[in-house]
Parts: structure tokens; C-alpha cells; sequence
């Protein structure tokens, strides 16, 4: 008897583990351990780096779906998209020769669904995967079906070097502002810098203290000024004839060129 039961668990545990050697890889691992690829991301590229850097999942799976998309769009799309597509179909393969992670080709589809989109969602519902993308829309219904997004550009915009107002740096001014008396310029991450008294400086590299740093729906954008407008004045020795009286900072002052851009941008 004690026999006859142990050939029975020897077999269940035998189908248990040929049932768990057909499943796809990426349905092997827990809840945040497997990462869904869709089109805008593979096409995108940056991908390959981020899997290098080691902040993404090692798990990567992409639908074969998915590859139908970039075919197609290898195929008949215009001549900028051709481009893409098939720059995305390498990625697919640089991805599969890296070290870095392991690409799994899914048959895995959501029959009820025909767009490619609501099948990524629907599929890492079902899968309990991060959704790696780039496509704002997609994005945005994803979080409200509750999946949990990679999304790069994101992740660019918070990596960005945070300046402080009191640091200087070199820009080069590369257009007005919305002011006459300012001018804009770019930081090497393509923070936008507003300068006062370069409207006339374009063209030109300019050396700059920052004064504000701004967040705004459009992004991350900072004010500054030539660095020769922060020397100290001379101090006056109390009781000096040439020392001016202060005067008095009154609440109705009027509007600075930066508070007008502020208001611009804040109601937009």
C-alpha cells in the first residue's frame, strides 16, 4: 500500500513538473519579475541600455502580436516608420544576444480584443507583468486598468541633474524669450534655461547663475541670469552720502518678465 502511494505522488509530481516546463518562461515568474515590450518601446531603442544598466526585470517578454505590428509597419508604413520598424526588429535581436536578460517570444493573445494595445494591457493583467512603453495613450489606459508601468521618458526626465539656484554654468542662448529682454538656452539633458538681458545674445555662450528652479506640466524649466549681474555692490560705510535708503517692497509690485512666463505656462 505504502508503495502504491508513493508511485502515485512520484507521478503527480512528474506531471507537475512537465506542465511546469511547457509553460511560457515569463508565466513562471512572480508578480513585477517579467516585463512586457510593446511596439513604441521596441522601436524606440533605449531599451537595450536600460536592460544594460540593470534597471528593468531580467524577464522580458514580447508578444508575438507585437512582432506582427513591426512586421507590417517594416512593410507598408511610410518611409520614417519603415525606418523605425525595422530598427526595432534589430533591437529584438540585439535583446536576444545580450547577457543582460532573457527574451521570450509569447504566443500568448487576447482573442476578445483586436486592437494591439488593449491586448498588451489585457495580456499583463493576465500575466501580472510590467508594462515597458513609451505610447502616452497606451500608458494612461494602463494605469487605469491598474498595470504598472516602465515608462522611459519618465524615467529621462527624472534623472535629470537637479541645478540649484546660486550654481553658474555655460549655456549658449539659442533664441529669444518670450520677453525681449530674455533669452533661452538648453542644458546638455535639454533642461529649457531662461536668461534675463539676453535677448540680445543669441548665438552666443553665456555664463549664467541660476535663480529658479520651475516643474511645470511641460517639464522641468530654470531661470537665470549673466553671471556678471551677481557681483555684490560695494558696501557703503553706515552714514555715507552716497548710500541710497532702502526702499519699501510693496504687495501690488508689478509683474517681472519671469512671473508673466510663469503665468503663461500655468494656464495652459
Amino acid at each position: 500500500m505504502n508503495t502504491q502511494l508513493l508511485i502515485t505522488a512520484i507521478n503527480v509530481l512528474l506531471s507537475l513538473f512537465i506542465i511546469w516546463k511547457l509553460l511560457p518562461s515569463g508565466i513562471k515568474k512572480s508578480k513585477g519579475n517579467i516585463v512586457l515590450l510593446d511596439t513604441s518601446a521596441i522601436m524606440d531603442g533605449r531599451v537595450v541600455e536600460v536592460v544594460k544598466s540593470g534597471f528593468v526585470p531580467s524577464e522580458l517578454l514580447i508578444p508575438r502580436f507585437v512582432i506582427a505590428e513591426l512586421q507590417l509597419l517594416a512593410d507598408k508604413a511610410d518611409h520614417l516608420k519603415r525606418e523605425r520598424a525595422r530598427f526595432g526588429l534589430q533591437v529584438i535581436q540585439t535583446l536576444q544576444d545580450s547577457k543582460h536578460t532573457t527574451v521570450s517570444i509569447i504566443s500568448d493573445d487576447i482573442k476578445s480584443e483586436s486592437g494591439v494595445d488593449e491586448k498588451l494591457v489585457k495580456l499583463a493583467l493576465k500575466l501580472k507583468a510590467l508594462l515597458f512603453t513609451t505610447d502616452y495613450n497606451l500608458l494612461k489606459v494602463a494605469e487605469i486598468e491598474g498595470v504598472r508601468v516602465l515608462n522611459i521618458n519618465e524615467l529621462a526626465q527624472n534623472l535629470r541633474p537637479t541645478r540649484i539656484p546660486g550654481e553658474h554654468a555655460e549655456i549658449k542662448i539659442v533664441s529669444k524669450g518670450q520677453e525681449k529682454t530674455q533669452g533661452v538656452g538648453y542644458l546638455d539633458d535639454g533642461t529649457m534655461v531662461v536668461v534675463e538681458h539676453a535677448g540680445t545674445k543669441q548665438g552666443q555662450f553665456m555664463k549664467v547663475e541660476f535663480t529658479r528652479n520651475l516643474q511645470t506640466t511641460a517639464g522641468r524649466m530654470m531661470f537665470a541670469k549673466p553671471l556678471k549681474d551677481t557681483a555684490q555692490p560695494s558696501q557703503k560705510q553706515p552714514g555715507s552720502l552716497t548710500e541710497k535708503p532702502r526702499q519699501r517692497r510693496f504687495t501690488n509690485r508689478k509683474l517681472t518678465a519671469e512671473d508673466k512666463l510663469i503665468a503663461t505656462i500655468n494656464s495652459k
